[in-house]
């Protein structure tokens, strides 16, 4: 798999199958993962050439509790569902990433819960941070531990205890041998021990030599993470704010340094290619974000143009909005029910469906992963910055062979614009308008 030629993909699979909140361990295995076999036509349709699939894991409630890595969330399915699905995806040319939450378990996790059980006396007391027998946690226990950002349902492991690894590694080799996953993206990892990501990407290569592991980064410098002998990519945060704020502000000023700080001639990420999307299950859904939510198909224009890896989240294909309320996630995780509509997925709930045309914004997204398929400049090719104002912004991709131009206009008017190209052609042609008129 040549991971720099993907578009990805992303669902949160306990939401979009419409899954029970809560995991109560005794229920018959749900069928997400057979209805999802049966919509892999639809990602292939769209040009999607790899699968990032969110916590797949045994789990308590939201799929970042893991309490058994080696085995699928019951709500969603059994392992044997989860293999014809990855069969069914391998069939199509479609790469699987799956979730891998490494830095934290649930409560319900078994090596917490003998120390719930045994307190000094359990074997397993060194696989968490910071334990402490001498005070009590704020859930009670008889010792306290590190929760992940102060959530104490979220327990700390220590990643550089090596039973820890043995056992994590343990579960990573039966994904990649006995499922055939492609990559992991690692939740948290900006947190990780490091040695234990060297380790990881060591041990993952040894078995698949082109296994790709994802960061999930949200601040630092993402060479920290992304280089030779650690990571593939990260989740390229600082790009995802300012594409939309660049437009919410008529101020492409702002992505415009950003693109340059990162791949100018003097760009800090020149060398990787990071992770780009524009909204995931963490964030608001961006068509609830942009004030004038027509900006949407030159917004995905942009992220399918400029240097990385493109993503769209689920339901992102046909413009769903989603915001989070009252501490829920929720309407960033909507349930998808299938319907007839031309073998698409709709039956969207109510507060998130689309206020733009539904089927403009897949047929865009659908042109767009055909013109990067097709064109070596949006795979490796350089950029260069041709000319920024408030509302126009015009950037060049480049190779030896070919020079794509790239003009984005958040303008409600046509502007005008003189473009010298960096090399000489014989002309300029359109190739894609990204506008909801065509």
């Amino acid at each position: 798999m040549n991971w720099d030629k993907s578009f990805f993909y992303h669902i949160y699979p306990l939401g979009m199958c419409d899954c029970k909140s809560q995991n109560d361990f005794s229920s018959p295995p749900g069928d997400g993962l057979i209805r999802l076999k049966d919509r892999v036509a639809h990602l292939k349709s769209l040009g999607i050439n790899a699968l990032y699939i969110g916590p797949l894991f045994e789990s308590v409630t939201h799929g970042y509790d893991t309490v058994d890595y080696w085995h699928v969330d019951r709500r969603l399915g059994t392992d044997v569902d989860f293999r014809a699905l990855v069969n069914t995806l391998h069939n199509a040319g479609i790469a699987v990433v799956v979730d891998a939450v490494f830095n934290h378990t649930g409560r319900l996790f078994f090596a917490f819960k003998d120390i719930q059980a045994n307190g000094e006396n359990s074997q397993y007391r060194s696989w968490y941070k910071n334990i402490r027998f001498d005070e009590r946690s704020p859930e009670g226990d008889a010792f306290s531990y590190e929760g992940w950002a102060g959530h104490y349902s979220l327990a700390k492991l220590d990643g550089s205890n090596p039973a820890v690894r043995k056992h994590l590694f343990g579960a990573v080799k039966h994904w990649i041998e006995d499922f055939g996953i492609d990559g992991l993206r690692l939740d948290a990892a900006d947190v990780l021990d490091p040695e234990f990501m060297d380790e990881l990407s060591a041990f993952c290569r040894l078995i698949k030599p082109d296994f790709w592991l994802l960061g999930e980064v949200v601040h630092g410098d993402y060479r920290d993470w992304a280089h030779v002998g650690r990571l593939d990519s990260v989740t390229n945060y600082e790009l995802y704010k300012g594409l939309w704020s660049s437009f919410n502000d008529h101020n492409f000023f702002e992505i415009a340094w950003t693109l340059n700080r990162q791949y100018g001639p003097e760009g800090m990420y020149r060398a990787m290619n990071p992770y780009n999307f524009v909204e995931n299950h963490d964030v608001n859904r961006v068509a609830s974000v942009l004030k004038n939510e027509n900006h949407l198909f030159a917004l995905y224009g942009l992220l399918c143009t400029v240097p990385g890896i493109p993503s769209v989240y689920y339901a992102g294909e046909w413009g769903a909005r989603g915001e989070k309320k009252n501490g829920s996630d929720g309407e960033l995780r909507p349930r998808v029910v299938e319907t007839a509509d031309h073998g698409r997925w709709s039956g969207l709930p109510d507060h998130c469906a689309p206020r733009v045309d539904s089927e403009v914004l897949e047929n865009l997204i659908r042109a767009l992963a055909k013109l990067r398929r097709d064109r070596e400049a949006l795979i490796k090719g350089g950029y260069r910055q041709i000319s920024v104002t408030h509302e126009l912004f015009c950037f060049g991709r480049a190779t030896k062979n070919e020079e794509l131009i790239i003009v984005v206009n958040a303008a409600n008017k046509t502007q005008s614009l003189r473009i010298e190209p960096e090399k000489k052609m014989r002309a300029l042609r359109p190739l894609l308008s990204a506008s909801p008129n065509g």
